[in-house]
């Protein structure tokens, strides 16, 4: 388990609370099963529906990772998530996001959820790195990446098959020192 409690994070955009099942709504499963939103994802594989959101969800009772939600300030509207795996063992924690709500996509929303996270991991005493990975043609996912600061540090060349082309995956991380 964590030495620490997650429990609302405030960037300058966004606010970061923990997912809880009420945040199963027709509009967060519209996401998952939108093909532009998990593009380049794995999800794009699975169909998703309620019971299959409300299985993932409660993937996370009992272990350290964080499944989180992400709302703009201004308005309090839901229009992503993100996740956080510990290996506590290792102090590692490995993050992804998703920003669901096509209409909000470049507007910076991404940044400052991906920014404020890190650096509240960070700040943690048990985390001494951060990763994070994405297909090389991710390209919004590729500029969060590296204006967080995090830096390339391994390819797994050809490694995905995205609309039947070779791609490789892109592993950055970042350390706390």
């Amino acid at each position: 388990m964590n030495n620490f409690i997650f429990n609302k994070l405030e960037g300058s955009l966004v606010e970061l609370s923990l997912f809880t099942e009420s945040d199963i709504t027709q509009e967060y499963i519209s996401w998952l099963n939108n093909s532009k939103v998990v593009e380049y994802s794995n999800q794009r594989f699975i169909n998703h529906n309620f019971s299959s959101c409300q299985e993932y969800l409660a993937s996370f009772n009992g272990s350290s990772n964080l499944f989180i939600m992400i709302k703009t300030k201004k308005d309090n509207k839901s229009i992503g998530t993100m996740t956080a795996y510990f290996n506590m063992h290792h102090g590692v924690v490995d993050i992804g996001i998703l920003i669901g709500d096509t209409l909000e996509w470049s507007k910076g929303y991404g940044q400052d959820a991906w920014n404020t996270l890190i650096s509240w991991l960070i700040e943690l005493d048990s985390i001494r790195k951060i990763t994070a990975g994405t297909v090389s043609c991710n390209f919004g996912m590729l500029k969060i990446i590296k204006k967080s600061g995090m830096v390339l540090e391994a390819t797994k060349i050809k490694h995905e098959l995205i609309s039947k082309k070779e791609v490789d995956v892109l592993y950055f991380c970042k350390f706390k020192n």
